[in-house]
């Protein structure tokens, strides 16, 4: 559900980044992709093993051993020395560390401002920051979309099923003993109430919008 959320939050969010129309929603996803990036970080300290964050980073500590693994293939010209597979997962946890290190600055290079955090300079390089990783970003995710469909193919499985059913095939005992269903939907829950929260209220016939107000506002600070 973290995985799915993160996932649709974020797409959402850069398809609403342009235009004052769709700000609502674009500063709406951010809440929903905040929310549920900081339940699966800490589901990720205090979770399952299987979902803890620290495997990610204990696949990235066995990278200089692989880099010196492959420089000796490499050097005896011996490509079926090299571990490919090894290879594989770390370029796999890469780019998953890497989205996890970028999604928390993207996030807070955009509310910061929005929420009036900061102001003057301070705003202005932290937005010019969001634009800058809302393009950089989408980079990442298709790189991770790109190995999870290569390694499907190259190892005849298929890498994205467990996202969605928790397993993967072949003997072994059940690391997780059941499935948190409602924990699941109570995120969910949460992520659907924000949208509800951040409707703006309603406004009497010929009122200003809160943008036309703000515009107005800011016209009147330069």
């Amino acid at each position: 559900m973290a995985h799915a959320l993160i996932a649709l939050a974020f797409v959402g969010a850069y398809l609403t980044a342009e235009g004052e129309r769709w700000r609502a929603w674009h500063v709406t996803l951010g809440y929903v992709l905040a929310v549920a990036l900081a339940f699966r970080v800490v589901y990720g300290l205090v979770g399952p093993r299987p979902a803890r964050v620290s495997a990610w980073f204990r696949k990235l500590a066995a990278a200089p051993p692989w880099w010196r693994a492959a420089v000796a293939a490499a050097r005896d010209a011996r490509p079926g020395a090299l571990p490919w597979r090894q290879g594989q997962n770390l370029a796999m946890a890469a780019v998953i560390a890497a989205i996890v290190l970028a999604l928390p600055v993207l996030l807070l290079s955009g509310l910061a401002p929005h929420l009036g955090w900061v102001g003057g300079a301070a705003a202005d390089a932290l937005s010019e920051l969001h634009e800058a990783l809302g393009e950089a970003v989408p980079g990442l995710v298709l790189l991770h979309v790109g190995l999870v469909l290569a390694l499907s193919l190259l190892r005849r499985q298929n890498q994205a099923r467990p996202m969605l059913d928790g397993r993967v095939p072949g003997a072994g005992p059940d690391l997780a003993r059941r499935n948190h269903g409602a924990l699941a939907l109570l995120l969910a829950a949460a992520a659907a109430g924000i949208d509800a929260g951040q409707r703006p209220p309603a406004q009497a016939p010929g009122a200003p919008s809160a943008s036309a107000a703000s515009a107005h506002r800011h016209g009147d600070d330069d």
